[in-house]
């Protein structure tokens, strides 16, 4: 059976053939592509804090038990490659932050293939953007997958994208292009003197050459690298009206700035976390990154998660099998707040000592394993040495 996939005309092309060929149309008239996105720096701060982010955190294949419990499975052929090396090329560090890339900044999301040996995944390759691509159908929203023309089981392939089908780049490309045409502005301002410090006004009309002689008698004199603080001299009632910036001007900065926030709201990403501080203070310097982890980062991470199971884990393992990013490592206190909390938690007999001991990556000890709250224990156990000496 065939199915009536989508087929895309060169003669109307929509914003996905725009985008492969590195065009989005935007009002301000800056085209807007992958590359030229990242030059603004809220766009590259943003992709990289949650591309690094993801990537950085623990990976780990568990078994889920009839009860929901989650156990460790360290010998699992997936586990070497997250972890260790995803080809000979390519650590598993790599392979999550440029999947979590790709995903951020087209549309068609993050493609990567998986190699199978005996049906054992033994290689994940996340090729160049269009080398693999996908058509999808119009009904259900099925993929197609193909390698270089030649179609691949979806089953062996990683899929990470966006919501909407959409990434962030192109739902908010008027944005990122004003940021680019303010930036451009900016660079042609500073650099090459886009506004002129003022004007030399002369009564009575100049003929060409005489204009060409004072502008270069003026710059000579007053515009030279030891220029500053000359006493300009002006001939024949000439006079000099200096430029004073306009009320729009003066708000240029904080058009810059807005853009900024307007950015980081395309990805989800409270300010502070692409270099705003501007209302970063001590007290919600943990609510933005709790909100970053809740916001922004945890539903990527859930995307992740399920592609990556998908297409490494065998029919026979899922449901019963699943693949996890530790949050532990990102949303963990400072060591006051962790060692109070995991004491509270091991007194209300909700820990026991070895499993507190296991938050602070230490070896467990000799009797951990009992729930108890050591201030009574402490109490009860030195209740009998007190009685025997009173004894004595």
């Amino acid at each position: 059976m065939k199915w009536p996939f989508t087929r895309k005309s060169l003669a109307t092309p929509s914003d996905d053939l725009s985008a492969i060929f590195g065009v989005l149309p935007t009002y301000s008239g800056a085209a807007v592509t992958p590359l030229e996105a990242l030059k603004v720096p809220a766009v590259s701060a943003a992709v990289r804090t949650i591309s690094e982010a993801a990537a950085t955190l623990d990976v780990k294949v568990v078994a889920i038990g009839p009860d929901g419990t989650e156990t460790d499975v360290m010998d699992h052929p997936a586990l070497a490659l997250l972890r260790g090396r995803a080809n000979d090329w390519t650590s598993g560090f790599e392979l999550v932050r440029d999947l979590v890339i790709d995903a951020l900044l087209t549309d068609v999301g993050a493609l990567a293939w998986v190699n199978r040996v005996d049906g054992r995944p033994v290689e994940i390759i996340h090729y160049k953007r269009g080398v693999m691509a996908v058509e999808f159908d119009q009904a259900t929203g099925e993929p197609r997958y193909s390698l270089n023309s030649l179609p691949l089981d979806a089953a062996d392939v990683i899929h990470v994208r966006e919501p909407f089908g959409r990434c962030p780049v192109t739902l908010a490309r008027e944005a990122i292009a004003a940021a680019i045409v303010m930036e451009r502005h900016a660079a042609r301002l500073f650099g090459r003197g886009a506004r002129p410090s003022g004007v030399l006004k002369f009564p009575k009309g100049m003929g060409e050459e005489s204009v060409k002689k004072a502008r270069a008698a003026w710059r000579m004199t007053h515009e030279g690298q030891d220029a500053g603080g000359q006493t300009a001299i002006l001939y024949d009632g000439a006079e000099f009206e200096p430029l004073t910036l306009a009320s729009t001007d003066a708000q240029f900065l904080e058009n810059r700035k807005f853009q900024f926030t307007e950015i980081a709201r395309a990805f989800n990403l409270p300010a502070p976390m692409i270099g705003d501080l501007e209302r970063a203070t001590w007290g919600n310097a943990e609510q933005k990154a709790k909100e970053f982890l809740i916001y922004a980062l945890e539903p990527r991470l859930k995307a992740l998660e399920g592609a990556l199971g998908r297409a490494l884990l065998s029919p026979a393992e899922r449901g019963t099998h699943a693949i996890r990013f530790d949050r532990d490592d990102i949303s963990r206190a400072d060591l006051a707040t962790r060692a109070t909390t995991i004491s509270s938690l091991i007194s209300s007999q909700v820990l026991n000592p070895n499993e507190g001991r296991s938050w602070l990556g230490l070896q467990p000890r000799e009797g951990g394993e009992a729930f108890m709250n050591p201030n009574i224990a402490t109490a009860a156990t030195s209740a009998p040495q007190e009685a025997s000496d009173d004894a004595e």
